[in-house]
């Protein structure tokens, strides 16, 4: 059982999980998957067509013939971080491949690590099949290798993240994902629907819906037709409530549009939860970013959203410390926070990446200042969740268990997210209850971040 602090990435997916026997003389492929939820899918999709032609996928170094690496390029934070997972692969290993946003950089990479086997960018699923066909030759069984229907997936088998676009057209001084990515590349409402029905048929229970941009879906397809879906994000939402699963939104950007789906979760067709990357609150910092959104404008469509659906849970994500943030603009930050009095939030200390435009903006903030303001800033998103979080004390609510050990059952209420939200612990009476049952609770006890509750046999 383990209570959850605040993350200092609070863009991070859980942890990949790895647990597939493999048959005698079957090939195997290792894999690391860092960063965001996005870059999980990407391995998902990766050791789905692994599995297919044959592979097993080892959950260690030192069962694979060879281990791929998808690497996060995000900040040069986490660039560090991939080259040293790729170092200790090597270690371990020593047959690499490889792939994700900092794969985009295959010189970068090469000059630290000039021994792995290949590099590919981000979602380069055939490339990165050809570097492993030359490495670890396919041996398939067709009569054992059958590919499970919701194919391989690298989280619980009671959620699964459902990526619906891919890219981004925004330009964000701080950002290069339009760079590693591209633009916005939306799938087809009528394939997202497909992959969704088939997850729900196999167990999923909660499908998290991401994106670079989820309320922007739908607009390269100019909102088309086919098959009867729509590709809107208010139609896609519609749709994938009607399945029976909760229906979780991340990077939903506050375009006015973003009003309509307020009613879906006031209705229960989907979870009323929106997490939403504000970034920050005053406007001469916004315009730095190219942000095109004001402080104001938002806490007037927080203060909408509320009034459709008052149950509704709000997450986001801020920069403290961008380049020429002044501590006026700071203080705008934190006065903005006490009137929004969103529920769940993270926050990023400024860091310069390769390639961002917001690298040569004048009057960089000094790293102790930095730290200063994040500081700071945490300590109002603690007093502003342990407020929020206190209140919901005598609450009877739904919760899905993620995991059972020896002394509680740890599970998520609709307001929380796997791994970058609280959680509520049942630690008595909890016996019989398995990863993936939704149970009701009435909460009893409430922390900074986390709940505790007792179980409800008849609601």
């Amino acid at each position: 059982m383990s209570q959850n602090p605040p993350s200092l990435r609070p863009d991070l997916a859980p942890r990949a999980r790895i647990d597939e026997p493999a048959r005698k003389g079957q090939p195997r492929i290792g894999m690391v998957s860092l960063g965001c939820p996005k870059a999980l899918v990407d391995s998902e999709r990766i050791l789905t067509r692994l599995r297919a032609e044959g592979y097993a996928i080892s959950p260690d170094y030192t069962g694979a013939e060879a281990v791929i690496v998808n690497t996060c390029g995000f900040l040069d934070s986490a660039k560090a971080e991939s080259l040293d997972a790729i170092g200790e692969a090597l270690r371990e290993n020593g047959r690499v491949i490889v792939t994700g946003c900092l794969g985009a950089e295959p010189d970068y990479i090469r000059e630290h690590h000039p021994q792995i086997l290949a590099v590919t960018g981000p979602h380069q699923y055939e490339q990165v099949l050809d570097a492993v066909h030359v490495a670890v030759p396919p041996s398939p069984d067709p009569y054992i290798d059958l590919l499970p229907a919701s194919g391989v997936t690298l989280t619980p088998r009671h959620y699964s993240y459902l990526k619906i676009s891919e890219g981004c057209n925004h330009a964000c001084k701080f950002c290069i994902i339009p760079d590693m990515r591209g633009r916005l590349a939306s799938r087809p409402a009528h394939a997202v629907m497909r992959e969704a029905e088939k997850l729900v048929e196999a167990g999923v229970k909660e499908l998290l819906v991401i994106s670079q941009d989820t309320s922007a879906y739908g607009l390269d397809l100019k909102y088309a037709t086919e098959k009867g879906h729509r590709a809107h994000i208010t139609d896609l939402a519609r749709d994938l409530g009607s399945l029976g699963a909760w229906v979780r939104l991340h990077y939903v950007y506050p375009y006015p549009h973003v009003r309509e789906l307020i009613p879906l979760m006031a209705d229960g067709l989907i979870l009323p939860y929106l997490d939403i990357p504000f970034q920050h609150a005053h406007p001469d910092t916004l315009k730095r970013m190219a942000r095109p959104a004001a402080g104001a404008k938002t806490l007037d469509e927080i203060k909408a959203w509320r009034d459709i659906c008052p149950d509704i849970t709000l997450r986001s994500t801020f920069i403290v410390g961008y380049p020429g943030e002044t501590e006026a603009e700071f203080q705008t930050l934190l006065d903005w926070l006490d009137e929004a009095q969103l529920d769940r939030i993270g926050c990023f200390q400024y860091e310069n990446v390769e390639g961002a435009r917001s690298n040569a903006l004048p009057d960089h903030v000094p790293d102790d200042v930095k730290q200063d303001r994040w500081d700071r800033f945490m300590a109002k998103a603690q007093s502003i969740s342990e407020a929020k979080l206190a209140a919901k004390v005598g609450k009877v609510m739904q919760v899905i268990v993620d995991e059972v050990d020896a002394d509680a059952a740890t599970c998520r209420t609709m307001a929380d997210a796997p791994e970058i939200d609280g959680n509520l612990f049942i630690d008595d009476g909890f016996a019989g209850l398995k990863a993936g049952d939704i149970v009701t609770v009435e909460v009893d006890e409430a922390g900074e971040y986390d709940l505790w509750g007792k179980r409800l046999k008849h609601p």
